[in-house]
């Protein structure tokens, strides 16, 4: 990547335009004109950099039940069990980690699904050896935005906006919201005007389209609608979960100060079991392994918390937006009886 094309990839993250024309909107961002900006797009997209643009919803606020779920699968049945995991389509991120609870998912189940009984069926399925659901208590951040121009990343030191996410009591869509999502969530067309065809496929103009997702942001329902990279490919190798040992007076102000930090790009409270003390989940995003465990040293000494570990992710089975009100999930429900 060039000078340039860290400058897009930086401002593409935090948000792109619901306009008839966004790129247009963007050059005027970043100083380029419409063209050269949808071709460096093109490119970056076709060399691997981006991996998606589209909406990024909130599970819960559509209805969806979602958890962490950490197996432990014995190697012999790692590639089986990882092909079983993945194959249900609420599972969005799969990951080896360097812990005897190995595999790592996240899991998301429609309105009137059972969260339990499919990670039951899971188990089963897999031979896990073990099985940690570890649903989020608490949210106190939650977006990945890396700042591709800072020779140093900003990551170091904390933000003065901790503000945990807003959390609502929701409705159920209505059939023109669940089109409405159904067109937000496809990825985007690198054209001139991207959200004509998917408004005309879900049956409404792109001006309801639009009403519908500024709706959606308000309520919470969707976080943005912006660019998912690749961090890997962008220079962030160290993908480093650290997890803490709190006690349980003092989480809630842990869990908001460490979600301070800059390099904290998800901060969660999780339950806990007698093999797993851990109840502040934070993802850290790192050049490196030793770069994040000095920042991992910087949140200790500043929230006074030095129990904590570091599970890197050595490899990455699934990493996919969950597609919402599809027929996938009663497929996958009649495929897999309990």
């Amino acid at each position: 990547m060039n000078d340039s094309d860290r400058r897009i990839l930086t401002e593409l993250q935090k948000g792109f335009p619901l306009t008839r024309r966004p790129f247009n909107a963007l050059g005027e961002r970043l100083g380029l004109s419409a063209d050269t900006l949808l071709k460096s797009v093109h490119r970056l997209k076709a060399d691997g950099y981006i991996r998606q643009i589209s909406a990024i919803f909130d599970s819960n606020a559509l209805g969806y039940t979602t958890s962490l779920v950490a197996f432990k699968i014995a190697p012999e049945r790692l590639d089986a069990s990882v092909e079983i995991i993945n194959a249900h389509p609420g599972v969005s991120h799969n990951y080896l980690r360097n812990h005897e609870f190995n595999v790592w998912f996240t899991i998301a189940v429609p309105p009137g699904g059972d969260l339990e009984e499919d990670i039951a069926t899971l188990a089963r399925e897999t031979q896990a050896l073990g099985a940690m659901p570890l649903p989020t208590l608490n949210l106190y951040k939650i977006g990945v935005k890396l700042d591709l121009t800072a020779a140093v990343p900003e990551a170091e030191t904390e933000s003065e906006n901790a503000t945990p996410p807003p959390t609502a009591e929701h409705t159920p869509l209505t059939e023109p919201e669940i089109r409405a999502v159904g067109a937000l969530q496809q990825d985007l067309e690198l054209v001139e005007e991207p959200f004509a065809g998917p408004a005309k496929d879900y049956g409404m103009s792109e001006e309801e389209l639009f009403e519908f997702a500024n709706r959606f942001k308000e309520e919470g329902r969707m976080r943005r609608f912006a660019v998912v990279i690749r961090h890997r490919k962008a220079g962030y190798a160290a993908n480093g979960m650290v997890t803490w040992i709190v006690p349980e007076a003092q989480q809630h102000d842990v869990g908001r100060r460490l979600a301070a930090f800059q390099a904290v790009s998800h901060c969660y409270r999780r339950p806990t079991y007698p093999q797993w003390p851990y109840s502040i989940f934070t993802m850290v995003h790192a050049k490196s392994e030793a770069e994040c465990e000095k920042i991992a040293e910087q949140m200790s000494k500043t929230v006074g918390i030095d129990d904590y570990t570091i599970l890197y992710s050595s490899r990455e089975f699934k990493k996919v937006r969950v597609q919402y009100f599809t027929d996938a999930y009663a497929t996958w429900k009649a495929a897999h009886p309990v």
